[in-house]
């Protein structure tokens, strides 16, 4: 599955919400270095609840707008997480 993530770094906590149809990722971690990717990564298994290795960034390294590959889930399960 490929999930479309707006990334908003120097948050003050981690989290995910979903407005307007978009998903939102609010990171803690600063968008230097690829800190904020790792990070988004990071939370994004942690979150879903799979291992880090079935979440891959595919674009939007330099982006707010990222999209990330998360192998083995369908949208419905990301949307069951969130409610």
């Amino acid at each position: 599955m490929k999930l479309h993530v707006r990334v908003i770094p120097n948050a003050r906590r981690n989290e995910m919400t979903r407005r307007e149809g978009e998903f939102v990722l609010r990171l803690n971690a600063p968008p230097v270095e690829g800190k904020a990717n790792k990070a988004a990564t990071a939370f994004l298994a942690q979150f879903l609840r799979v291992p880090r290795s079935r979440v891959t960034l595919l674009a939007g390294e330099n982006s707010r707008h990222k999209i990330f590959e998360i192998v083995g889930l369908e949208l419905s399960d990301v949307e069951g997480r969130l409610a």
